[in-house]
């Protein structure tokens, strides 16, 4: 029997400490593709497209795409950028009515909207109302999801991935399009059970690369081979969301009896809650950062991840406290990136390549969180539409852009400034404006974790900053307004 399945991509991270909303602009500035262009663009790479649609010919289901968008995580996405795209899924679903079968959803699960604190789960209870019968629905979620009681309870099947940085997107969304298959044949009836500790977040934001989660995910996949265990995710949360179901959390999808199942579940959220304090990375100040670089001889570059200005967390994206170190060390050979500043750019396409410019760059957003414009000269020496194709594990294959682009150098430190925030995960982030992050001694890239899937191969050593920006650790300076009390680190419990 051939199968009529639902798919749809919509994604997005929601910072509610950023002022910035996402808006339809955000979406369509990372590229909305509908039908068969999201197919085209999307459906080779790592992503939930291609594990949909390689699971569908396996079985030669019908499957109808209706749209893959996704904006850069900010501020929470506007009504009408979430009706916009909302509609593309539920008018479709309506439309096919009683030919459908299931629904398949590549998700992220922690958007905020400006009238919702569980995006997914509006999405989720929109279809429902759509279709006249419950058809099975599977969902995939990125692991610093917010999971909540509604996406859990209108999902049947929800299967996060398992890796950080996320290198197995189209394997989760295999492992999902497979469930749903067997649900869709009858064969299993399953349902979701979730757990949840009073935490922001796992103490290390599911690193998997490195530190317990490794064992944690071993389990996961062991238990995922019992009696009636269909999937086990482990969720590290998205602290940067002031809502009222925020933290980790551990997912069963199971069949039959709940029981075992609910136990390992406890028995791994405990296992989050004791470690709740035993943090991996070490966190240096942006003076300490800069200090190192200055003082560091190693024959490959240093990588400095500056962690709290994160625009894959919803940071701003225009931080100078790590650059200003730099510079005032006068650490000389070393590259940096990206600035979000489209003024500055804007301002610098009206120059000549080596016109030497006064620049006021970075900091324009919220200077209270990472510090303000850096009041410098810099000599321009490239200018781009930032368009590029990623070569590395995340981003390969996939078209992405900056924006309007320019590269400038300041008193030795090569400088990609954008028009367009998003975090460093792939070498030609660099490469494809010029800058060879080989051939510096020192690399500050804005990013947590994710960059470590294509820069560690390059790196001699990786150090991490946390310049005060607005994914900064220290989680008092966020006015928290709706998270649950007493929790996890703001409260001593």
């Amino acid at each position: 029997m051939s199968y009529c399945v639902l798919t749809a991509e919509f994604a997005h991270e929601t910072n509610t400490f950023n002022v910035n909303k996402t808006e339809y602009r955000a979406f369509a500035a990372h590229g909305i593709h509908e039908g068969e262009a999201a197919i085209t663009a999307r459906g080779e790479a790592n992503t939930e497209l291609a594990g949909f649609l390689d699971v569908a010919r396996k079985y030669g289901w019908n499957l109808v795409h209706t749209i893959s968008a996704d904006a850069e995580p900010a501020g929470p996405v506007t009504r009408d950028a979430f009706d916009r795209i909302t509609a593309k899924i539920v008018e479709k679903a309506r439309e096919l009515g009683d030919k459908l079968d299931g629904i398949l959803l590549g998700l992220h699960g922690a958007m905020v909207t400006e009238f919702s604190q569980d995006g997914e789960g509006e999405l989720l209870e929109r279809l429902r109302a759509a279709t006249s019968r419950r058809i099975p629905i599977a969902i995939t979620l990125d692991p610093h999801a917010n999971v909540t009681e509604k996406m859990c309870r209108l999902s049947d099947i929800a299967v996060s991935f398992k890796t950080y940085p996320h290198i197995d997107i189209r394997e989760t969304a295999r492992h999902a399009a497979e469930l749903l298959q067997q649900s869709m044949a009858g064969s299993i009836a399953p349902k979701n059970l979730l757990v949840r500790r009073p935490m922001l977040e796992e103490a290390n934001a599911g690193r998997t690369d490195i530190g317990p989660m490794i064992d944690w995910i071993a389990e996961a996949r062991a238990h995922e081979k019992t009696e009636g265990a269909l999937a086990a995710s482990i969720n590290g949360a998205f602290p940067n969301a002031d809502i009222a179901e925020v933290g980790p959390t551990v997912v069963v999808t199971y069949d039959g009896d709940a029981s075992p199942h609910k136990v390992f579940a406890e028995r791994m959220a405990d296992k989050i809650w004791d470690n709740r304090a035993q943090v991996l990375n070490r966190f240096y100040t942006p003076a300490e950062a800069a200090q190192l670089a200055k003082n560091y001889d190693g024959s490959r570059p240093l990588i400095i991840a500056e962690y709290a200005d994160n625009p894959g967390a919803g940071g701003y994206g225009d931080a100078t406290a790590l650059l200003a170190a730099l510079l005032e060390s006068g650490i000389g050979n070393a590259c940096f990136g990206p600035v979000a500043d489209p003024e500055t750019v804007a301002l610098l396409s009206r120059s000549q390549i080596g016109d030497r410019v006064r620049i006021s760059l970075g900091g324009k957003t919220d200077p209270r969180f990472g510090g303000g414009p850096l009041e410098v000269d810099a000599e321009l020496i490239g200018l781009s539409d930032g368009h590029l194709v990623g070569t590395g594990a995340q981003l390969g294959g996939l078209s992405f852009s900056f924006g309007p682009t320019a590269v400038v150098v300041i008193d030795g430190v090569t400088v990609l400034v954008v028009s367009e925030a998003s975090q460093m995960l792939d070498q030609q982030q660099f490469r494809a404006f010029g800058i060879e992050p080989t051939a510096y001694k020192v690399v500050g890239l804005k990013s947590m974790q994710h960059f470590r899937a294509d820069f560690t191969p390059i790196a001699g050593e990786i150090i991490v900053c946390d310049s005060g920006a607005l994914c900064t650790m220290d989680y008092a300076r966020m006015p928290y307004r709706n998270v649950p009390r007493p929790i996890y680190p703001l409260d001593p419990i």
